[in-house]
């Protein structure tokens, strides 16, 4: 059998590459084909005496040869591979109790009356609240050539300013520094870790840089629930540091059992870039619910010198009250000293992952105001969104959400009779204020003192609140 293209600009297909013509396109195939054969492994149907192609019945987005079928669903990338020892089924979801089969309240279905309840509610709720948001850009001197670089389009400078102010924030709270590991939530690329791991190679330290050689008093585990492209943490192979990717969702990941945590038991700082929605809950819960980790009972101790003993009892100091007996202490990760979490999306918070309920409940707020107040903060963005492009395709198994990305929760029609923009917004900052404070009464009851800070300009990001924690001192935030 032969494919002939009616009309091409390409009189045949290119050496070594797919015969087959694409009609939509007005091309051959580009696919690079085997040796002996004309055409590649998706349209092999059409070399003579090829095996009918089906398509895959673990993921429908490729096909394979129906003869190769057994074969194929032995290797393939989609087939449900063997869970890791971390892996603990909803290990942070939140209580069991909480409730899942809410529906998200939909403004534009609400009465008038309903609304300004709401709008109430919301009002009466978020009076008193100390946690307000303070102007707080910082950056750090790591990340300023490439700040400089004229090579650097707008969507890289603007993404080199968060990282670092976010690096600048955890230099001010004493965080940034070896003899700690660094966990990066919903890592996408790793590039957060990445300058992360270029501020401490670069410090000039001649006691860190004497024990180097000796001892590995740097690690960075980057958790991502997706396979991700164009990683940068593979490129770091130096000494004196150690680089890990877990491949889980946030929901299921057990700190305690990851073994890179339980073998030298550093002490352990939450990183983020923009955690989106649900994800900064799952993260909060991950690192201060889990069974086994334990917090620090005082502010974050200088940067560690590696000249220190790196066994259990210089790593861990003394620790909180645990949820539970302590079965075998040696096998527990090290205290959990801070975290900055640069926070967005909250339209995609989950009442039941949400750390903030007991702060809802006593303010007499529920799960339907929860949801509502959720769809109510997107206003808060979603005037400040260019509308001169559209935004790329989303990646509905993220748990990142970059500015680019952020997409408005809800429609404003059932509200645009009796709120202005201006007021919208308005309205839109509270419910973010009012959720992240509810994240913040969690923190101190952790024993943390939080903060919430502006940490880049609202034309940088419009999601521009960074949310920081290190343990309490005699003062609370919030």
């Amino acid at each position: 059998m032969q494919h002939r293209p009616a009309l091409s600009n390409m009189a045949a297909a290119l050496p070594g590459r797919c015969g087959f013509f694409l009609e939509k396109k007005k091309r051959f195939c580009k696919m690079i084909v085997s040796r002996g054969r004309r055409f590649c492994g998706e349209h092999a149907t059409m070399e003579e005496g090829s095996s009918r192609r089906i398509v895959c019945p673990l993921d429908p987005k490729h096909t394979v040869s129906e003869d190769k079928l057994d074969k194929h669903l032995k290797k393939c990338n989609s087939r449900e591979k063997p869970r890791p020892v971390y892996y603990v089924e909803n290990i942070n979801s939140g209580p069991a109790d909480g409730d899942d089969t809410l529906q998200q309240v939909s403004l534009s279905e609400q009465s008038r009356t309903q609304l300004e309840s709401l709008l109430d509610k919301l009002k009466t709720a978020a009076t008193g609240l100390q946690c307000d948001e303070e102007d707080r850009v910082l950056s750090h001197p790591a990340l300023q050539e490439e700040l400089n670089n004229p090579k650097n389009g707008d969507s890289a400078h603007k993404h080199l300013k968060q990282q670092s102010s976010i690096l600048g924030h955890l230099e001010a709270l004493g965080l940034l520094g070896r003899g700690r590991c660094f966990v990066e939530f919903g890592a996408g690329r790793g590039k957060l870790s990445h300058w992360i791991h270029e501020a401490l190679k670069t410090r000039d330290d001649p006691e860190t840089q004497d024990h180097l050689e000796s001892l590995d008093d740097l690690q960075l585990l980057l958790v991502e629930r997706c396979s991700t492209r164009f990683k940068v943490d593979g490129k770091h192979h130096g000494v004196g540091v150690e680089f890990e990717r877990l491949q889980v969702d946030i929901q299921h990941l057990d700190l305690s059992k990851v073994p890179l945590l339980t073998q030298k038991k550093l002490p352990l700082v939450g990183v983020g870039k923009h955690l989106c929605g649900a994800a900064t809950d799952l993260a909060l819960r991950c690192l201060l619910e889990t069974p086994g980790l334990r917090q620090e009972t005082g502010p974050p101790r200088k940067r560690l010198k590696t000249s220190e003993p790196a066994g259990p009892e210089s790593a861990v100091p003394a620790a909180l009250p645990g949820p539970g007996p302590d079965p075998d202490p040696r096998l527990h990760p090290g205290p959990v000293q801070g975290l900055a979490v640069a926070l967005c999306c909250h339209h995609r918070c989950e009442w039941r992952h949400y750390v903030g309920q007991k702060f809802f409940l006593q303010r007499g707020l529920g799960a339907e105001e929860f949801s509502a107040f959720c769809r109510m903060s997107s206003w808060a963005t979603c005037g400040l969104r260019p509308t001169t492009q559209d935004p790329p395709p989303r990646d509905p198994t993220s748990q990142r959400g970059d500015e680019e990305e952020h997409e408005p929760a809800e429609e404003t029609d059932a509200v645009n009779g009796f709120l202005s923009a201006a007021e919208r917004e308005q309205v839109g900052r509270l419910c973010k204020r009012l959720i992240d404070g509810g994240r913040i009464h969690f923190l101190q009851t952790r024993g943390f003192d939080s903060r919430l800070s502006r940490y880049v300009n609202s034309r940088v990001t419009p999601e521009n609140v960074l949310l920081t924690a290190v343990p309490s001192s005699s003062s609370s935030s919030c």
